[in-house]
């Protein structure tokens, strides 16, 4: 559904090393943004929101207009209920993208998974979870997309078909996070403290990782996806190879629930090669920790939230890391030296962060509704 844009220069956002008129927001949610992500295909952002709606904004590069209002060229709403039904209206938990940007997959706290093309038509429907659906990933290919949720299961799905190719129920604990290693293969984190790396079509999993001693938060695979990270409640991440039992690396500097992780974009498999290969951590404790993968040691820690840190995404170069939080900032540090170079002041606590490909612009989505887009230079 197509809806006139509607865009201010938002009044309720101070900036320090910003000009105010870098910065959109993007008017519309009327509930916390749970998520959001920038499409692989241009300037083209989706959000999604506990007001049962996820959006599609899309923004013209008009980098030397000084009007905000300028810059959004369109925005369609995503509706994630019948308007004349009586259901519950839940929220949008989690969103993906594919890999040319052509179609969207989000999951609600009604366990449905909705395919949306980019223009914003419903493609499909998949129904098959028991409760709220925490995370939904596409594989790499784009025919089939991965989502765990509340009930314990993992499920994938034939985009091409609108068929379910496997249901996974491994786990005795609700599944928090979920990312594919190949086309085939993916691994699941959940409240039972343990990791699973199954493969589509074998009826047991190809790994179980232990270790945990506190609910699993978020697992990635590195960039060349040989290393598997995870974080917990338990104050630690970790590193894993799927040849060994033991964590590669165990880190233990947190002094709080870790709440979420991030690979930067550097070393082998990158565009970034020569470059070191990071882990970002990120921790209720108010801290990030940045970890030297190749030595296991703390390469940094950034030390300029003062409430916990929900989210954190590295720029395409590697150079920059944005973290959100708590206490209403929203920072970009320099990875060289950990220092801040921008800070934005938000009117509610920053439950989202991601970067365009091109590195030239961050989206941010708050608790308090709104969703904002910064322009970065240095």
């Amino acid at each position: 559904m197509h809806f006139a844009p509607s865009s201010t220069l938002q009044p309720w956002v101070r900036y320090r090393g910003v000009r105010s008129r870098d910065v959109l927001a993007l008017e519309g949610h009327s509930a916390e943004v749970f998520a959001c992500a920038w499409s692989p295909a241009g300037l083209v952002l989706a959000s999604g929101s506990g007001d049962s709606t996820a959006r599609i904004w899309r923004i013209s590069d008009r980098s030397n207009s000084t009007s905000a209002i300028n810059r959004l060229a369109s925005m369609h709403v995503l509706r994630h209920f019948e308007a004349r039904s009586k259901e519950k209206r839940k929220g949008v938990l989690t969103l993906d993208w594919n890999f040319d940007g052509t179609l969207l997959a989000t999951g609600s706290h009604a366990g449905v998974t909705r395919i949306w093309h980019a223009s914003g038509e419903m493609k499909s429907i998949l129904m098959k979870h028991d409760g709220p659906i925490f995370s939904v990933k596409w594989n790499k290919k784009g025919d089939c997309v991965l989502t765990g949720g509340f009930d314990r299961s993992g499920v994938v799905w034939d985009i091409n078909t609108n068929k379910l190719i496997q249901q996974f129920d491994f786990h005795s604990g609700s599944i928090l996070d979920v990312d594919w290693r190949t086309n085939r293969t993916f691994a699941t984190g959940s409240t039972d403290t343990l990791i699973y790396v199954c493969k589509i079509g074998e009826s047991q999993p190809v790994k179980r990782i232990s270790g945990h001693k506190d609910q699993v938060n978020c697992v990635k695979w590195d960039p060349s996806c040989m290393l598997l990270a995870s974080c917990s409640d338990d104050t630690t991440a970790k590193i894993w190879r799927m040849e060994q039992h033991m964590p590669v690396h165990d880190f233990k500097d947190h002094d709080k629930e870790v709440y979420t992780i991030t690979w930067s974009p550097t070393g082998p498999a990158t565009n970034n090669p020569n470059k070191k290969l990071l882990l970002a951590s990120a921790s209720l404790d108010s801290t990030v920790k940045l970890w030297d993968v190749s030595s296991g040691g703390l390469f940094g820690s950034l030390n300029g939230h003062r409430d916990a840190v929900y989210c954190l995404a590295f720029s395409p170069n590697g150079e920059y890391l944005a973290t959100g939080s708590e206490d209403r900032l929203m920072n970009i540090w320099s990875v060289k030296d950990g220092m801040i170079v921008k800070t934005y002041f938000c009117k509610g606590s920053v439950s989202q962060v991601c970067w365009n490909k091109e590195g030239n612009k961050i989206a941010y989505g708050t608790r308090k509704n709104s969703v904002c887009i910064s322009d970065f230079r240095m």
